[in-house]
């Protein structure tokens, strides 16, 4: 499946672009703020796509980049959002405001984009809290777990406990181990602890 497709802007509407490319016009839902990053009208862009399809329903969405794409899948898994309503989340608030919004636990910051209430926004905070800024940027510099994290957060974990638990794992080796082997040991000891603490996602 495509990553991206880039090609003239023929038009911008709300919620919507129109891409040309060899000969075929794509008509792509985009989040209002990705919009307003993207080139003019009659320029070449790029949007990073997602396709929804269902029996009765084909569409795409698109985004100015990868991270916002991340987020609107991390939107979709908030129970009652779906994803016209989660390009309509994105459009109404920029990135790093829903990032703060969420790890400040701000109903009230939430509820002001358009379309979303207070039980749905209490809902993304219960899901999304601790994950969109972590998940979306690189790992945390100078992390001696970089490779392991990354393995780990793709597994389903959170980036920050993930970094949590192999640091635990290494205060509590009591034997000198080195290379491939303590990394795999760490790796198994991380997965026990984030299991006993956590729901695997």
């Amino acid at each position: 499946m495509f990553n991206s497709i880039q090609g003239i802007i023929t038009e911008k509407l709300n919620d919507t672009i129109r891409l040309l490319t060899s000969g075929i016009e794509w008509d792509i839902s985009v989040p209002n703020t990705d919009i307003q990053r993207l080139p003019p009208a009659g320029e070449t862009g790029q949007v990073f796509t997602w396709l929804y399809h269902k029996e009765t329903e084909m569409r795409l969405f698109g985004f100015a980049d990868e991270q916002r794409r991340s987020t609107f899948l991390e939107l979709l898994k908030v129970d009652g959002i779906g994803p016209r309503g989660a390009v309509k989340i994105l459009g109404g608030i920029s990135q790093t405001d829903l990032e703060t919004a969420l790890e400040e636990e701000d109903v009230p910051r939430l509820e002001a984009v358009p379309g979303l209430g207070k039980k749905t926004a209490q809902k993304m905070i219960l899901a999304l809290r601790g994950k969109l800024a972590l998940n979306s940027g690189p790992p945390q510099i100078g992390s001696p777990y970089s490779e392991l994290v990354e393995a780990l957060w793709g597994m389903g974990y959170d980036r920050r406990a993930a970094a949590e638990a192999l640091a635990k794992a290494e205060a509590g080796l009591s034997f000198p181990i080195s290379g491939q082997e303590r990394e795999k040991l760490l790796f198994k000891q991380a997965i026990v602890y984030l299991s006993s603490q956590q729901p695997h996602a």
